[in-house]
């Protein structure tokens, strides 16, 4: 990775609250870096410091001790100007701007080249479109943002961080007010621009599933191990998504299917047949979730019940010495409590 590629860099960073002569940590000694064409997602649990530490990126909050560099120049020598020039921030909140157009909200981006009172040259206007297309919502230039769902208005802060031309784009939470279908959207317009566009791009998220999948890298931030930073894969490779929430016994990460999932009572052993990996792994999901902790063929222990999953209609159990041959997962699991009990 070239120096070039690094937009922000912290070394034995400290951030926190001060009041006063009082002074309130958060974290300390974080080091990160935050790079070129990639996406990053900042995860953690609810009270770990995700919005202080994008609050000191963003220099919205002064950090407490180390170096904070934005293209190799500390942060606290950049102007506002200069600074807005430079990062652009979508914020969680709703925006309340529902009197203006969507072109009109995206514009406003354009104040740190024009100022608060200058006008948009053909130039602007032209940057303002190209943005809007690139997020998805150029047809809706035209429209009040009143009237736009939730999605679109991420869309368009999105848009009006980009018209700002900044090299760095920081997000809080901007999946938060969002259905399944638009998380999944957004998330990958946020990859695409990183990519395409060449920006860094960091966001907080509770999204883990979503950010497992489309973040080239991950920041860990929780309050044991501070800030773990890497490569997605290497992180989850290295089991370190396990240490990401307070530890329960209930819960564990599911290295397989990259999801955090309750951990199965195990009352009974079932021991599954299965060569369709999708038709095991939502019969065993089935299976777990009434209790049956399942083993795999090579497995096998004798007087354990055994599951044959052949297709989504056709299964074979053998309990009991009794064997029965069942139409759908409904059926599997009617006749199998049925013999258990």
């Amino acid at each position: 990775m070239e120096p070039r590629d690094v937009v922000i860099e912290g070394r034995g960073l400290a951030i926190g609250y001060r009041n006063g002569k009082s002074v309130h940590p958060v974290h300390a000694g974080l080091c990160f870096e935050l790079r070129r064409g990639e996406l990053t997602c900042l995860l953690g649990a609810n009270g770990a410091g995700k919005s202080t530490l994008l609050r000191t990126l963003a220099a919205a909050q002064p950090a407490l001790e180390g170096q904070l560099r934005l293209l190799g120049k500390p942060v606290a020598e950049y102007g506002e100007k200069e600074r807005s020039r430079t990062i652009g921030v979508v914020l969680t909140d709703k925006t309340q701007a529902g009197g203006l157009t969507v072109f009109e909200l995206a514009a406003l981006g354009r104040q740190p080249h024009t100022g608060f009172f200058g006008r948009l040259t053909a130039e602007d206007k032209a940057i303002v479109r190209r943005a809007l297309e690139a997020v998805g919502i150029g047809e809706k230039a035209g429209r009040y943002v009143a009237e736009l769902s939730d999605g679109e208005r991420q869309k368009v802060m999105i848009a009006k961080a980009l018209v700002q031309e900044c090299p760095v784009i920081l997000l809080d939470e901007p999946t938060a007010f969002l259905d399944v279908v638009s998380r999944i959207e957004l998330m990958n317009l946020l990859h695409r621009l990183a990519d395409h566009e060449g920006k860094a791009i960091l966001l907080s998220t509770h999204d883990v599933e979503q950010a497992l999948v489309l973040a080239d890298r991950l920041w860990l931030l929780t309050p044991e191990h501070g800030l773990e930073c890497g490569v997605t894969e290497d992180l989850i490779l290295a089991g370190r998504m396990d240490t990401l929430f307070p530890r329960r016994d209930s819960i564990r990460f599911d290295l397989m299917h990259g999801v955090y999932s309750p951990t199965v009572e195990g009352r009974y052993r079932i021991c599954l047949k299965a060569d369709d990996e999708v038709l095991r792994h939502w019969v065993q999901n089935a299976l777990n979730r009434r209790g049956c902790l399942c083993l795999p063929p090579e497995a096998f222990q004798p007087q354990v019940p055994v599951v044959e999953a052949l297709s989504s209609k056709r299964f074979n159990l053998t309990a009991g010495g009794q064997y029965v041959q069942c139409t759908s997962v409904e059926d599997l699991l009617e006749r199998l409590f049925s013999l258990l009990s």
